[in-house]
């Protein structure tokens, strides 16, 4: 498949690169700096600022689904705003193209517990909570999408760290993933394997997942 991947020098856009390309999926990099990825076989980088008010949808032609790893800037002031922003544009773009849309979101929008979602828990850290909570407006904005938008979001467990690509995770949709010490967690590289596995075989269109081991 030939995959648009927006934010791929981020900590998530990185590994979602190399699993793309590990897997002979050819790359179209949308990033405002292209001189930040190295040229390498498998991918196009191309200069693009979702936050611009571009042609983005044009960049998309072409493409079998756009991945989104989008991110504002956590030292942004303006960071929940601009997500949002961004989001939209992102989102549109995808509609306007006619290409499949996955976001990669956060874990703060899961059900802890009936009702409560883990960004209003009291014990939520401060300095990631704007950014968890335009991500979980960005897929109360896609979940009330009315157009036909082909679109997946994916929420990683509590916990996301480097480490090791094993393959071996399980699904959930709206709530956590528990390991049996009662313990959401997963590694990037594992987050990578699941975005590419849901865009070579389907199983969460119109709808959030999430993984853990």
């Amino acid at each position: 498949m030939n995959i648009a991947l927006i934010g791929a020098t981020g900590f998530v856009g990185k590994a979602v690169l190399e699993e793309l390309l590990n897997r002979g999926h050819q790359v179209r990099s949308l990033q405002r700096d292209v001189a930040k990825l190295a040229a390498r076989a498998g991918v196009e980088a191309r200069a693009v600022d979702v936050l611009a008010g571009g042609n983005l949808a044009a960049e998309l032609k072409g493409v079998d689904a756009v991945v989104s790893a989008f991110n504002a800037g956590w030292a942004n002031p303006n960071l929940h705003d601009d997500f949002l922003r961004g989001s939209d544009a992102i989102a549109t773009a995808a509609r306007e193209a006619g290409v499949r849309l996955l976001v990669v979101g956060g874990a703060g929008s899961l059900f802890i517990a009936p009702g409560q979602q883990l960004v209003d828990s009291p014990a939520f850290p401060a300095e990631w909570k704007q950014g968890a909570l335009a991500a979980r407006e960005a897929l109360n904005r896609l979940r009330a999408d009315q157009s036909g938008l082909d679109w997946s979001f994916v929420s990683p467990a509590m916990h996301l760290a480097p480490g090791q690509r094993t393959g071996k995770f399980r699904l959930g949709r709206d709530e956590p993933v528990f390991d049996a010490k009662g313990e959401s967690h997963i590694s990037v590289e594992d987050l990578a394997a699941a975005i590419v596995n849901e865009l070579e075989s389907p199983q969460f269109r119109r709808a959030r997942f999430t993984l853990g081991y």
